[in-house]
């Protein structure tokens, strides 16, 4: 009963919310002015901040379309309810409509803030240490995860991006999920494929499947098979509940995804590994720690987005849809990172956290 009600209520907020957007919108000045004059072009004129909102959809898509129009909804909420309470305690009567004014401006500039986090994509350092003797070996991982191929970063974007990975000199590189979307075309495919395979590490490149990467609908213009051919002609090496040796010291392990319901336990692809060297585990999405810290020293992740539009992942995490969103917690004798990733799916804008890949020093 309650999922049939998601679309009512989907197309009550829609139509009141952009109702309401209308009505405040028509109480500027300027709109007022030529009400007295031309009072249908003042209703059209109300109509342009629904109108932009709607241009968006087409640029982008409807569910960038909709992250817009909540935020300016919300904002326009909010700022008519501090003009409220501010109101009373004028001097003057207010000559201006600053609470839509305000809720304008606060969108623009939020929303922007968010465009500039998703499109940049900063460094960050990672260090771990371990009692293991490695032989006074030492490793160094770059963990890209969350690509999204087409959102932020197209098939050339990627390949500059990788060029920068390449100057941190790492001696592997892991692509933790969601390489590609569901509107990924094949030409970035290929052109990231091919960038990943100009990659210069001791120990190679390894991939781990999201659950973006098979894709949910069958539109794509390359298949699940395609994508799995290039990697394989690039030298990428695919683990899907298989484990390889980075040296005399290091293992790595990579898991299917979640979404397969064919994926064997962590515990099990960790039974048969040999203890004394240091496991680092790859899985997509960061909501099987229980399991994971079963032998594991380092469990990389990627999924969230860092939150990616504030505050879905803190619903997530309250809802125990992820047992984190973001960052490095110690649970036992197991580290787990969660990378916000370089992209994220659908929305070009991250208001709940930045754009990243991790350099991970292990010592």
């Amino acid at each position: 009963m309650f999922w049939r009600l998601i679309p009512v209520l989907a197309a009550a907020l829609i139509i009141g919310g952009g109702a309401y957007i209308v009505v405040r919108a028509h109480r500027f000045g300027f709109v007022q002015a030529l009400a007295q004059r031309h009072k249908l072009l003042s209703w059209l004129l109300a109509l342009v901040p629904i109108g932009l909102v709607g241009l968006i959809g087409l640029a982008f898509n409807v569910t960038t379309m909709a992250v817009v129009f909540l935020h300016l909804l919300l904002a326009w909420l909010f700022c008519d309810g501090v003009w409220l309470i501010v109101k009373p305690h004028l001097k003057k009567p207010a000559r201006h409509y600053w609470a839509g004014a305000a809720a304008l401006a606060i969108t623009v500039l939020y929303l922007g803030a968010g465009w500039f986090f998703a499109h940049h994509v900063y460094e960050t350092d990672r260090t771990f240490t371990t009692d293991k003797d490695l032989g006074g070996e030492s490793i160094r991982i770059a963990a890209l995860a969350d690509a999204h191929l087409g959102i932020t970063l197209d098939g050339e974007g990627f390949a500059a991006l990788l060029e920068r990975v390449q100057e941190t000199e790492p001696d592997a590189v892991v692509i933790v999920g969601d390489f590609v979307d569901d509107d990924t075309d094949r030409a970035d495919m290929l052109r990231a494929c091919e960038a990943l395979g100009e990659l210069d590490t001791t120990y190679g490149v390894y991939f781990v499947y999201g659950n973006h990467d098979d894709g949910y609908f069958d539109y794509r213009n390359f298949s699940s098979a395609e994508l799995r051919q290039a990697l394989a002609d690039n030298g990428v090496t695919v683990l899907e509940d298989e484990a390889a040796l980075l040296g005399d010291s290091f293992t790595i392990v990579g898991r299917k995804d979640r979404s397969r319901f064919d994926r064997e336990d962590a515990a099990d692809l960790t039974a048969a590994l040999d203890p004394s060297r240091y496991i680092v585990m790859l899985d997509h999405q960061p909501n099987d720690y229980a399991a994971e810290a079963a032998g594991a020293d380092l469990v990389i992740c990627g999924h969230t987005h860092g939150g990616h539009i504030f505050p879905a992942g803190q619903i997530g995490l309250a809802l125990h849809i992820n047992d984190s969103i973001y960052g490095v917690q110690r649970r036992g004798d197991t580290d787990f990172l969660v990378t916000s990733g370089v992209s994220g799916w659908a929305i070009p804008f991250k208001t709940g956290c930045i754009s990243e890949f991790v350099v991970i020093d292990i010592e």
